[in-house]
This record gives structure tokens, sequence and C-alpha cells, in this order.
């Protein structure tokens, strides 16, 4: 007998946003210090780079799971956001 298994959705790790947006936020003092050297803001200039990649897409991914997560008769339906809701 065959066993369906679900498949394994990957929880976002909010930590992990938060702590590559911190090292952003670090890395755009060290571009604001007048004492950073050229090659020093460089550097720093492409590891944001890459943060800011990483994080536009954990951001793309958790658009598509909330999209999903509002289909309605498969399709999408939009919701207007109401950040009251969540305080009663």
């Amino acid at each position: 007998m065959a066993t369906k298994r679900k498949a394994k959705i990957d929880e976002p790790s909010i930590a992990n946003f938060e702590n590559s947006t911190q090292q952003l936020e670090a890395l755009i003092e060290t571009l604001g210090d007048e004492e950073t050297s050229l090659e020093q803001a460089l550097q720093a200039f492409e590891e944001g780079v890459k943060i800011t990649r990483s994080l536009q897409k954990s951001l793309q991914e958790a658009e598509q799971r909330v999209t999903l997560l509002l289909e309605k008769d498969n399709e999408p339906e939009a919701v207007d956001f109401d950040p009251a809701e969540g305080d009663e």
C-alpha cells in the first residue's frame, strides 16, 4: 500500500530574516563612515547586494505563500489588509 506523504513546507526563518536585516543596516553604517577605505566600502557594498538579493527572494517566497493561502476557487483573491483586525 502506497503511503501519501505531505510535501514539507519550509518555514521561513524570521530570525534569519531579522539577522540579515541587521547585517544590512551595519553595512550601511560602514558605508556612511568617513573613515571607511574604498576597499572596505566596496566589500561592504558587495556583501550588502548579496544580502539584499537574499531578502528580496525571501519576501517573494513569503508573498507567494500568502497568495496561495488566500486563493478561493483556485483563483487568487485580493484581501485588504487591516492591521487593527489582529488587535482584537
